[in-house]
């Protein structure tokens, strides 16, 4: 019996025993809390509630209740969350005396401090997360001790120095993220160790050398992002062996030679971005056995050959970027029956023949720019059934035909570039009344007959562009009025008729260019109201009458030329002081008197003023003295027959006057002598 007594004692002793333990502990989590606020700064007072009781005894597991901190079930703190809280400062040493602590976020906060190297000493730990701060130094090592940790990110900070390469200690890992920080030197061919790693994220760093080849035997990898370093060589044919591989992002990688056909062995990839690197070579054929593939973006390389018609084979594929490379030959056709599409990019290359005619047709095209390459053909009718395109980009080809009537009536679009082709036909009526459209390029085409007269009717366009066409009428009434437009280019066509008094309200118009057209009449003073217009090229048409002077004191017109008119009147003296007014060309007109000697006329070209043979003085020989009196031979000869005029009026009048009073002198003398008789 007396063999028992202990035990029995210590039944009864234990949980008196524990309870001290867990309130021991307990005191030391709410000092080494309190010690870590202190190091803070905290200009929102988010730990406002970070504070002992006035209560005296033990406390217990007042702070579980904290905010940010979670206990267990015997009141110790496991889960430290601080994320999104403002705060900065220093992060504190006594955050190792947290033993139990398996969370940790301290994400998108201002920290710009190291971290302590007893971060290590967390051996619990199975998250940690500090990104989105401005954290420098090295990243502290003794990670790789954590033999439950499976989430690393410290993505978006300052750190610099290597990769630690304990953390390929860390098997349990799942998830490692240093993008976007300044580390330098090759990736660790430790990482090979990271079996059940499934997120690799080292984007947007310093690293240099090869990607390593052992990378291809992390089989559970379904996420690689690498892009935006200064690696060389090329992408390991290993990777070709990440079954389970659904996301690669090498962009930016500073990579070269082929694309390996071993990626065509990836049946879970939907995504790969290779962009903006020196891959070179034909693009392999075998990507298109990756039936699973949503994005593929190869653009900015060196590939050169035809796109493979095996593409058309990704019935999944939403977008597909093959812009400035080299790649030559046709659009394969297969394209067009690809009914997920909705962005198509293969802009600057060497592209030639038509576009698949069934483009868009059966499919949620948004984005489509094909532009800078040798493409014929006619445009697809298609291209906006879906009603989602967006943006619609062909300038610099050669296509041909007309404008499909629909595109004036797709109500998504917001850009339509279709500038330097061979485009015939007329602007179909209706982009007026597209109200996201905001730029109407359709500059060196064959278009003809008027500019429609509803694009007035816009209230989103910016930008119209229909120079350099055969377009024949006159500019339809109030479009200087669209509220948004800030260029308007007809140059270069066959506009007539005059400029209507319509620019009491043009709030936002910028440049205006009517140059090279056959418009007449005088130039509305009212344009002084464009209060934003900074050019103005009138060029090469038949106005007439005076330069409104206004025009020479717009506060913001930096680039005027009136030249090849038959402009009259003197050249207004406020051009010399016009606030903005940087280049003036007034040549070829029929202007006269004595060029100004002020401000920018002190410094003009006299090209800019020749063909006016009236004009004298200034920058232009100097006016005669005969020209001093009448400033011009023409305006001598006006004054003459001015003067002239009034001789001979004023000859009339006397001998109207003389013959008056001579008739009534005559019969009152006749009078008298009828009394004498």
């Amino acid at each position: 019996m007396k063999n028992h007594l202990p035990f029995f004692f210590w039944c009864i002793a234990f949980p008196f025993v524990i309870a001290e333990a867990v309130s021991s502990v307990a005191n030391n989590e709410v000092s080494a809390l309190l010690s870590i606020k202190a190091s803070l700064i905290d200009p929102l007072d988010h730990l406002k509630d970070w504070k002992v009781s006035t209560y005296k005894g033990d406390v217990g597991a007042v702070h579980c209740n904290w905010t940010g901190v979670w206990c267990n079930s015997n009141g110790v703190v496991e889960k430290l969350d601080l994320s999104s809280r403002n705060l900065s400062g220093l992060v504190s040493d006594a955050l190792q005396q947290l033993h139990s602590l398996t969370f940790l976020n301290l994400c998108c906060n201002g920290f710009s401090s190291p971290l302590p190297k007893s971060i290590s000493k967390l051996t619990h730990l199975k998250s940690f997360d500090v990104s989105q701060n401005y954290f420098v130094g090295e990243f502290p090592s003794g990670l790789g001790r954590m033999e439950e940790l499976t989430y690393i990110n410290g993505s978006s900070n300052n750190f610099s120095g290597f990769l630690p390469k304990d953390l390929g200690n860390v098997t349990t890992l799942e998830t490692l993220d240093f993008r976007g920080s300044f580390f330098e030197g090759p990736i660790p061919t430790s990482y090979k160790n990271l079996l059940n790693l499934k997120y690799l994220g080292l984007a947007g760093n310093n690293l240099t050398g090869y990607i390593p080849r052992e990378l291809g035997q992390i089989s559970s990898l379904e996420t690689i992002i690498l892009g935006y370093n200064g690696f060389k060589g090329g992408i390991p044919t290993e990777f070709g062996d990440l079954s389970n591989l659904q996301y690669l992002d090498l962009a930016l990688g500073n990579l070269g030679g082929q694309i390996p056909v071993e990626l065509g062995r990836l049946k879970k990839l939907n995504t790969i971005f290779l962009y903006q690197n020196s891959f070179e070579g034909k693009i392999p054929p075998e990507l298109g056995n990756i039936t699973s593939l949503v994005l593929l973006d190869l653009s900015d390389n060196q590939l050169s050959g035809e796109i493979p018609v095996e593409l058309a084979e990704l019935k999944s594929l939403q977008l597909l970027n093959l812009m400035r490379n080299n790649l030559t030959g046709q659009v394969p056709s297969g394209l067009g029956g690809l009914t997920q599409l909705e962005v198509l990019e293969l802009w600057n290359n060497s592209l030639s023949g038509p576009l698949p005619v069934n483009l868009g047709q059966n499919s949620p095209l948004q984005w489509l720019d094909v532009s800078s390459n040798s493409l014929s053909g006619e445009i697809p009718a298609g291209l906006c059934n879906g009603g989602n395109l967006i943006k619609l980009i062909l300038f610099n080809n050669v296509i041909s035909g007309s404008i499909p009537l629909n595109l004036s009536r797709c109500e998504s679009l917001v850009r339509v570039r279709m500038q330097n082709n061979l485009i015939s036909g007329t602007v179909p009526p209706g982009f007026g009344k597209l109200a996201k459209l905001q730029r109407l390029e359709l500059a060196n085409n064959n278009l003809t007959g008027e500019i429609p007269h509803d694009i007035s009717l816009s209230t989103s366009l910016s930008f119209i562009d229909f120079s350099q066409n055969r377009l024949h009428s006159a500019l339809p009434s109030s479009i200087f009025s669209i509220p948004t437009l800030q260029n308007f280019l007809v140059s270069y066509n066959n506009l007539i008729g005059e400029i209507s008094d319509q620019f009491q309200d043009c709030p936002s118009l910028a440049v205006l260019d009517l140059s090279t057209n056959s418009i007449s009449g005088r130039i509305p003073a009212s344009i002084v109201s464009c209060e934003k217009l900074v050019t103005l090229n009138l060029r090469n048409n038949n106005f007439t009458g005076e330069i409104p002077r206004a025009i020479s004191m717009m506060s913001t017109l930096a680039i005027l030329d009136l030249s090849n008119n038959s402009l009259t009147g003197a050249l207004p003296e406020s051009f010399g002081n016009s606030p903005a007014l940087e280049s003036l060309n007034v040549s070829y007109n029929k202007l006269e008197g004595q060029v100004p000697s002020n401000g920018i006329l002190t410094t003009i070209n006299p090209g800019d003023l020749i063909g006016n043979a009236g004009l004298c003085g200034g920058v232009l020989p100097p006016c005669s003295r005969s020209s001093g009196r009448t400033m011009s031979r023409e305006r001598k000869l006006h004054i003459n027959h001015v003067i002239a005029g009034w001789l001979v009026g004023i000859s009339i009048i006397l001998s109207i006057v003389i013959a008056v009073i001579g008739g009534r002198w005559c019969t009152r003398g006749g009078t008298q002598m009828a009394v004498v008789l």
